[in-house]
């Protein structure tokens, strides 16, 4: 048996005592306007139901913006400012800066009425509205589509069934084909009865996703990271960046009822969408009819979309110019860790230039 160091154990435990102390300290003086997140500017161009559609002002002269509009497509469980959540790591910065002209839709929160929204809704109604509305503003006949999370699973399905819209298509950690067994939450959803959930809520509420999403991995969600956060404190600019991301997690609207029956019941259950049997208002969804410029963007270390959902996609769509990169990150970490605007969001915004 080595030896036990006790001097070193308590000078750690001093030092994590103080730093915990000058957090405390850091915590009370900290104000809300220095954890702000979104703090790009950008303005509200369409509003439908809940869903807005914003268009962020060009950080480029209008001389130097590229040639094709894009369209950022976030999922519904959370809040799409993540791209935006931190100024020293904003994913969107980055690609403003290469003078990508970028919109993304905020879903908003759903409310009572919003129950029986389901998937042809959210992608044949409010998302081709706001791709038809980008191109008749930029007077552009394509955009690119960038799909993150479950907005990627829409978007892989919108590119299908519109490939005359869509110049590019960019999915982030998207999920795919959802018959992989790894991570509880696909082997989860397989066995779970989203149909007594949705008949007793009618919106499923946030709450009870949020406590879904912590017991996948909950040592870690739930005592570690605020162990660790502790001594982190003393720094204030770490304080603010921990506190923006804890603002974001719990920022969960409710999920539309019909919608999440039907994602998980043909998705989860069946996996029709890499099957090619999923259908969406009368019409086939093949992923084959994809063809344009595809980027796959996985992260190795994701445990609610693992590598192994995304990846299929290459092989399912007809695109002859196809890439994929996956990142030693996880789920999150690929739009707040250190390289998530120095390195990820470059090589995004890389491809899409020479595209565009």
């Amino acid at each position: 048996m080595g030896k036990f160091d006790i001097k070193g154990s308590a000078e750690y435990a001093v030092n994590y005592m103080n730093g915990v102390v000058k957090g405390m300290e850091n915590l009370v003086n900290m104000t809300s306007d220095r954890i702000r997140t979104g703090e790009l500017e950008k303005e509200p161009v369409l509003q439908i139901g809940k869903m807005t559609l914003y268009h962020y002002v060009p950080l480029v002269e209008e001389s130097k913006l590229q040639d094709t509009p894009m369209l950022i497509t976030y999922a519904l469980v959370n809040k799409q400012y993540m791209m935006d959540l931190q100024p020293d790591r904003s994913v969107i910065k980055s690609f403003l800066e290469k003078g990508i002209d970028t919109y993304i839709i905020d879903w908003g929160y759903p409310a009572k009425e919003d129950m029986y929204m389901t998937l042809e809704d959210h992608i044949e109604w409010y998302m081709d509205d706001c791709v038809d509305y980008i191109i008749k503003a930029s007077g552009k006949p394509q955009i690119t589509l960038l799909g993150v999370c479950q907005g990627g699973t829409f978007s892989a399905i919108y590119t299908a069934l519109h490939q005359d819209k869509i110049k590019n298509f960019v999915a982030m950690v998207a999920p795919i084909d959802f018959s992989i067994d790894e991570g509880l939450l696909f082997k989860w959803s397989k066995h779970f009865n989203v149909d007594k959930m949705v008949d007793a809520y009618g919106n499923v509420p946030a709450d009870l996703m949020n406590a879904v999403f912590v017991l996948l991995k909950p040592f870690e969600l739930m005592i570690d990271k605020y162990v660790g956060a502790g001594a982190a404190m003393s720094d204030p600019a770490y304080l603010e960046n921990f506190l923006r991301t804890e603002n974001w997690i719990f920022d969960s609207p409710d999920q539309e009822g019909e919608t999440i029956r039907e994602f998980v019941k043909e998705f989860y259950e069946d996996n029709k969408l890499i099957r090619g049997e999923f259908t969406l208002g009368g019409k086939e969804v093949k992923l084959s009819d994809i063809t344009c410029p595809l980027l796959v963007i996985c992260a190795k270390y994701d445990h609610l979309v693992p590598p192994s959902s995304t990846k299929p996609l290459l092989e399912a769509v007809s695109s002859t110019d196809k890439e994929f990169h996956i990142f030693d990150v996880g789920h999150v970490g690929i739009y707040i860790s250190p390289n998530s605007k120095n390195v990820i969001a470059p090589i995004i915004g890389d491809w899409i230039v020479e595209r565009s």
